[in-house]
This record gives structure tokens, C-alpha cells and sequence, in this order.
């Protein structure tokens, strides 16, 4: 197996002095793959040089995942201090006490002692069973609250307070949401999981984030060409077919899915590619050490941006609301 020298990997510190790697692995399955796949693939990746691993509850292989983690410390392949490990407090663990019961029980299948970061995976308690499709949808879901969110966020800072996370954070939020929640946090978030990809670039997001010092991390950095179909529609834009994307690829002798990778690291904010391949996943960790973009073009995919998001979160939908767009505030 070909290895990356973590070393050479771009590095990004976080508001609370922690430095966390610029570019790390998913590990949804996206619905098509078994734990066990994705657990190999977490390892693999650990020999080929990752050292970010985005977790969350609802991807249901956490357990997996945790073994692959042990086997990994045992050997000495890499070290528990390492390796930066997220997580995410599911929807249906919003509720008083919850989130202590649901960032122990990630613990303990992951088999660790603390969680680098925890976010809230999104801003309500729409629960939605793994795999469902639209008329899956909880019947009891609502809108974003304020009051909700933040006593959710409390037990959230409560986790820092007792050791068991160094780092708390945030997920599919909008700067709508954030103006209400960032002033009432006693512990602000460090990071902001949400999609960028050259299609979906969240510029005012991004910039948002920057001057408030939270770090933006990527989910479908690629356009997510193999998403659920429950968050697919008729004329969705396919990233890859970007007429730049494509263009800057062929300069550069790779596939498309590389660019994504070197722009996303080049701007400045964590993609988190998944893949079970090897190749792929070495390919997407070493590219973003070599063969840099050019300034001209970085310039030329910012303005190839088609503000199409591709993860709606349709599932998600409560009674009386419009459409998809209601769950983002309507900014896109």
C-alpha cells in the first residue's frame, strides 16, 4: 500500500488552539456500503496516512469502526493522540440528558476515552430511521428553535467541561441559525460541518465562518454522485461535469474527483471524502500534497460556482413547511 506522510498533509488550527489535518475521511456509507466495508476502509486509511475521521451516530457502524480503531493502537500503526476523531449527537438524542447518554454510547463503540470534536449533526430532533426514504419522515418533526437547540447545545458544552470532548461543534446550520445561537454559546463552536463542493461553494457561509473563527468542514466534497436518492431531484446539477472542473482536471492528468480535493484544501476549508477503494482514497489524501492549483485557477472554479445544493434534507420536512429550501432559511 502506498503511504502519505502525515507530515506533509496541510494542517488547520481551530479557535481553541487545537490543529486538526486539512483534509480527512467520511465514513457514511451513503447507504450502499455494510459497516464492515466502511470499517476496512478506516483502516486502510489509518496505514495510508489519515489522521481525520468524521464519525457520526446515524451512520450505524460506529462499533465497526471502533474495532478497526483498537487493532490499529494495538499494532502501533498509529497513536490514540494521533488521530483526530469526530462525532455527531443524532436527532433523536436532543432531549435533557440525552446527549451525555448518546456521546458515551459513541465512546464506548468507538473505544475511546474522548471524542477530538462532537457536533449536533442537524439543528432539530427530525428523527428519520437509517436508509429511510421521503415517506419515512417522522410525522411529529419541526422547525428549528432556538430554546430547543441551545439546551441541546448546554449539554453539548457540559461534555467540554467534563473532559469528555476537547471540542464541540456544529452541523448543517445556516448564518440565519448561527446569528441566534453564536451569542447566547458560553463554549462557541470551533467547527461548521456543512456541503461545499465547486458546485455548492457557501461563500457567505464561508466567509461568515471565517470571521467568526469557526472552521468549515465539507461533507460531499465531490458533489456526492452516489447520495441517497432520497436527496436527489430532476436537474441536479453533477459536479464532475463542470465544464471548469473538467478542464483544470485535464490540465492537470487526473480525474475531476482530485480537483475537488486540491480546491478544497487550497481555500482553506476540511473536506471529508468517503470512499471504500484504496485507490481512491490514497489518491485523494496524496493529490492534496502535490501539483498545486494555480491562483488563476482557484479564480476560475470561484466563479464556476452554481449555488445548487445537493444534500436538501427533504427527509427532514415538518408539517406547514414550504419545501426543502425552509430547512436552509431559504439562502441558497
Amino acid at each position: 500500500m502506498e503511504r502519505v506522510e502525515p507530515a506533509l498533509v496541510p494542517q488547520r488550527k481551530l479557535s481553541n488552539g487545537m490543529v486538526i489535518p486539512g483534509i480527512g475521511m467520511g465514513t457514511f456509507g451513503n447507504d450502499r456500503f455494510s459497516p464492515e466495508q466502511t470499517a476496512e476502509a478506516v483502516y486502510g486509511a489509518i496505514k495510508a496516512g489519515y489522521r481525520l475521521f468524521d464519525c457520526a451516530a446515524a451512520y450505524g457502524n460506529e462499533k465497526d469502526i471502533g474495532k478497526v480503531f483498537g487493532q490499529a493502537f494495538s499494532k502501533g500503526i498509529v497513536q490514540r493522540e494521533e488521530l483526530t476523531i469526530m462525532s455527531k449527537v443524532w436527532n433523536d438524542m436532543h432531549g435533557k440528558g440525552d446527549v451525555l447518554v448518546a456521546c458515551a454510547t459513541s465512546l464506548r463503540e468507538l473505544g475511546l476515552d474522548y471524542l477530538d470534536i462532537y457536533m449536533v449533526h442537524w439543528p432539530f430532533p427530525n428523527y428519520h430511521a437509517p436508509g429511510a426514504h421521503l415517506d419515512g419522515r417522522n410525522p411529529d418533526a419541526v422547525p428549528f428553535s432556538v430554546e430547543e437547540y441551545m439546551r441541546t447545545w448546554r449539554q453539548m458544552e457540559r461534555l467540554v467541561d467534563m473532559g469528555l470532548v476537547r471540542s464541540i461543534g456544529m452541523s448543517n446550520m445556516t448564518i440565519t441559525k448561527l446569528e441566534q445561537i453564536l451569542p447566547l454559546c458560553r463554549i462557541r463552536p470551533t467547527v461548521l460541518e456543512v456541503e461545499m463542493n465547486p458546485t455548492f461553494q457557501q461563500p457567505k457561509l464561508f466567509e461568515y465562518c471565517k470571521a467568526h473563527d469557526i472552521l468549515p468542514i465539507a461533507f460531499s466534497p465531490m458533489g456526492s454522485p452516489c447520495r441517497p436518492e432520497r436527496d436527489t431531484e430532476e436537474g441536479d446539477v453533477v459536479t464532475f461535469e463542470l465544464p471548469e472542473l473538467m478542464e483544470i482536471a485535464k490540465a492537470h492528468h487526473c480525474h475531476p474527483a482530485l480537483i475537488c480535493m486540491k480546491w478544497a484544501v487550497q481555500r482553506g476549508h476540511v473536506p471529508i471524502p468517503f470512499s471504500i477503494y484504496e485507490n481512491e482514497y490514497i489518491g485523494n489524501l496524496k493529490t492534496v500534497t502535490e501539483d498545486f492549483l494555480t491562483d488563476e485557477e482557484m479564480e476560475v472554479l470561484r466563479r464556476a460556482d452554481k449555488n445548487t445544493r445537493l444534500i436538501k434534507g427533504k427527509v427532514f420536512l415538518w408539517e406547514g413547511a414550504k419545501d426543502w429550501r425552509d430547512i436552509w432559511d431559504r439562502e441558497d
